[in-house]
């Protein structure tokens, strides 16, 4: 694997006023357990629906419906921490549990042993930090997940990657306004 460093960024040196990734997540599965928020999000049968909602303490926050077989490809959150929770159906993960540079690559070979996967479901989430890389997919071929989503500081860009077998390219950076 390359060499690999790690770039200090602004909101990560430990001045930052800002939700933890820790509260991000207690933020996540109490928003998760809102049964009446959960159920007024419009579900569609070919696409993610989403709903922006304020985070804790200046947080984003989204609610993201997934119909079966959609997920969000390989990204990561632009040097921003995170949680999400399940709210409803189940949410497979894949990530890397290894810190990868955010800056200075088009092209990565990954070391074997680097690949982890959870399953979310009933509430479970995850919280992660800044360098995070992962993937979430709805596996399943006939149920709608829905998931809550915390960021901090709100989402500067995220880039998306494309993955063979060990090699992880970078694809294309998308900025906030592509979200709206």
């Amino acid at each position: 694997m390359p060499d690999v460093r790690t770039p200090v960024l602004p909101h990560a040196t430990g001045h930052d006023s800002g939700p933890s990734a820790s509260e991000l997540l207690d933020f996540a599965r109490r928003t998760a357990a809102d049964s009446a928020l959960v159920t007024s999000l419009p579900l569609d049968p070919e696409g993610r629906t989403w709903i922006r909602l304020d985070g804790p303490g200046g947080s984003e926050a989204w609610l993201i419906g997934w119909p079966p077989g959609t997920g969000t490809g390989w990204h990561d959150h632009g040097g921003s921490r995170g949680a999400f929770a399940a709210a409803g159906g189940e949410l497979t993960e894949q990530s890397l549990a290894v810190q990868l540079p955010t800056e200075g690559w088009k092209t990565l070979e990954l070391a074997d042993g680097v690949d982890r996967e959870r399953t979310l479901s009933d509430g479970r989430g995850r919280a992660f930090g800044p360098h995070h890389v992962h993937q979430v997919l709805n596996l399943s071929h006939d149920t709608h997940a829905v998931s809550v989503h915390a960021y901090y500081p709100p989402l500067p860009l995220m880039r998306r990657y494309s993955r063979t077998g060990p090699v992880l390219r970078l694809e294309e950076v998308e900025r906030p306004e592509e979200w709206e």
